[in-house]
């Protein structure tokens, strides 16, 4: 108990420090928010200066970083400077889209990943493994980016399978409860926007999983081959008990341990490289709510994400590692 409150107060100065480098970096980049916000309106000094003082940009930048630790602290994020509404109204209506997409992805990922693993490692040095390697090699080192405007170009303008962007059609109206659309529409009863939401997930789920699916194939493949190799195991195939009970009811039993502290680092990953994906498919979520948040200097708006990326990564980071003792006794924290 000791160590857990330890490494849960180590949080504290990660979260502190993560927030003083967003802080300076977006304050130090080349743009005035005021400047961006009037455009070519023609105001005047005093109007301008009135504007600057409402944003709390008349302060010196200690002050300004000691304000929002201090609000931050106490759940205020301060306001968006173009929304004009608390930072956090705008950043929920956009998380439910953002958690959607993760899931799916982060799903895709571990339903696929590890069967492939599995497979590669008990065909060892088979064309299948090879391939496998590759394939994961491939997946691993591919930029989303591209990875996702080629899916756009064969599947969305080619073959006109799936749309292009956006959540569902314009003409589709489903009661928000969650504010997730595969559990809304199947809440609702909407079979056909169901599917409507799903065809428009397709695409960006592929996207933003397929790091993390090659990721966790490699680490699966590995760990099996390393546990494939045990004396326990070779003792059950001594028994004469068939493969199949003997790969997956006491192989991967032991070779998911690292697979699944992985899987909950990468899942944190996710959030933070969501922001090019949703951006390229039109996604309504926090990710292309920070890069457009970016581009006007929207300073607290990009603040607050950011430490709320961190905070996520951080909390996964700490769940792989409590993870890790439950499935591994022999290690504590």
């Amino acid at each position: 108990m000791e160590n857990f409150l330890k490494r849960l107060l180590r949080l504290i100065p990660v979260l502190i420090g993560i927030s003083l480098i967003v802080f300076l970096m977006i304050n130090l980049t080349p743009g005035d928010p005021v400047q961006i916000m009037l455009g070519d309106q023609f105001v005047t000094q005093e109007m301008e200066q009135t504007l600057r003082e409402d944003m709390g940009l008349d302060l010196p930048i200690y002050q300004r970083f000691g304000r929002f630790l201090y609000n931050a602290a106490h759940g205020n994020f301060g306001r968006s400077f173009f929304h004009r509404r608390p930072v956090m109204d705008v950043i929920l209506e956009r998380l439910p889209a953002t958690i959607e997409l993760t899931l799916c992805s982060m799903l895709m990922a571990i339903f696929i990943s590890i069967p492939l693993g599995v497979l590669a490692a008990v065909k060892k040095g088979t064309v299948y493994d090879r391939s496998s390697v590759v394939t994961a090699m491939i997946g691993v080192s591919m930029p989303g980016f591209w990875f996702g405007i080629i899916l756009i170009i064969l599947f969305s303008i080619n073959l006109q399978w799936l749309p292009v962007s956006g959540r569902s059609t314009f003409s589709m109206s489903v009661p928000s409860v969650t504010g997730m659309l595969l559990i809304d529409t199947l809440l609702a009863g909407e079979i056909d926007s169901f599917f409507d939401a799903a065809k428009h997930l397709i695409l960006p789920t592929i996207t933003l999983g397929m790091a993390m699916g090659a990721t966790l194939m490699q680490v699966t493949r590995a760990s099996m081959m390393e546990v494939l190799k045990q004396d326990y195991i070779l003792f059950a195939e001594a028994k004469g008990l068939k493969w199949f009970r003997v790969t997956f009811l006491h192989a991967l039993k032991n070779a998911l341990i690292p697979t699944i502290t992985v899987a909950a680092i990468q899942t944190g990953q996710l959030l933070g490289g969501n922001m090019i994906i949703e951006t390229i498919f039109g996604w309504p979520g926090v990710g292309s709510l920070v890069v457009q948040a970016i581009f006007n200097r929207n300073y607290p708006l990009v603040q607050a994400a950011v430490l709320i990326y961190v905070l996520v990564y951080v909390i996964m980071n700490f769940t792989a590692d409590i993870l890790y003792t439950v499935f591994n006794p022999r290690v504590r924290l």
